[in-house]
């Protein structure tokens, strides 16, 4: 089923080389705009270790690091044209990078940004089993929590693409609460038409 999305994004990647549009954002600032939403899950007290599930060029690591945080991170993509650029764009930090999600370990928190969003031309049902069993594993993934973005069913009708997966807010949100864990946070007011699912352990 991922194969077609692996091409998709390793087409991103060779087109537009390690920049927001290689992940397939519109630009630098959405893209940080996510790493702010989805980076409120952490506590920075201490030094912590992260799973970057989708991890692109590697572009959360960078902000990590730009912004004084004390980490151990492991990116994993299903893109090895993507993999390639974030070994070549963090190259000498000591970052570690897998390409199956079987080869990644249990770490304080898994991030994952736009992994739920391009399904090109797989129907709502298998999607959205493949999403439940993805965050299954993310909660297996993480000792401490886990964060994750979504677009948003509430977005506007006549900006909807086919090809993207639009998720129910409230279904997700309801979910996590009851697979997961009490503490949980749903964060829909940053401009963007999509929201982000933050849950503490």
């Amino acid at each position: 089923m991922l194969d077609a999305v692996r091409r998709y994004y390793s087409g991103k990647i060779v087109e537009h080389g390690p920049t927001a549009r290689g992940v397939d954002w519109n630009d630098e600032a959405s893209q940080e705009l996510r790493f702010e939403q989805l980076l409120k899950l952490l506590d920075s007290s201490s030094p912590f270790t992260v799973n970057d599930y989708g991890c692109g060029y590697g572009a959360l690591a960078r902000y990590l690091e730009g912004r004084g945080y004390s980490f151990r991170y492991t990116g994993f993509d299903i893109s090895e044209e993507m993999l390639q650029r974030a070994l070549a764009f963090l190259s000498g930090t000591g970052c570690r990078f897998v390409n199956r999600a079987d080869e990644l370990e249990p770490a304080d928190y898994t991030i994952a940004s736009g992994v739920f969003n391009v399904r090109l031309n797989v129907a709502d049902e298998p999607w959205e089993a493949h999403v439940l069993e993805t965050l299954h594993r993310f909660d297996e993934l993480s000792r401490r929590g886990f964060a994750f973005n979504m677009l948003t069913s509430y977005s506007d009708p006549e900006r909807m693409r086919p090809d993207l997966y639009y998720a129910d807010p409230r279904a997700i949100f309801y979910h996590c609460k009851q697979s997961y864990s009490r503490w949980v946070s749903l964060l829909h007011d940053y401009g963007l038409y999509e929201f982000t699912i933050l849950v503490r352990k």
